[in-house]
């Protein structure tokens, strides 16, 4: 059992660094957003593995903890997103007119 967790928690690091390569190539901001909330997901999950694995019950408060401030960052930064795009549409009707 712990071999196939190890193995699904390295497999897991993998896909955490293609997406940290999308959120830094990433060609528009959603991507960006999507990635980043991709990999807060994922390091859930691999907290949530380890929590099995080392059979600690604290790990899966910071599990929790740590997936409320990433569903609130990402909120945030899509609230951010919104306010930029707003704008330059205000912007592009302001040259038209």
């Amino acid at each position: 059992m712990n071999q196939i967790l190890m193995v699904a928690i390295g497999i897991l690091a993998v896909f955490l660094l293609v997406c940290l390569i999308r959120a830094v190539i990433g060609p528009s901001i959603a991507d960006r957003i999507v990635s980043v909330n991709m990999m807060g997901t994922i390091v859930m999950v691999i907290i949530a593995m380890l929590a099995v694995k080392m059979q600690e019950g604290y790990l899966a408060d910071i599990c929790i903890i740590y997936a409320m401030i990433s569903f609130i960052a990402v909120v945030a930064l899509t609230k951010i997103f919104l306010g930029i795009y707003r704008k330059r549409k205000a912007e592009e009707g302001a040259k038209n007119d």
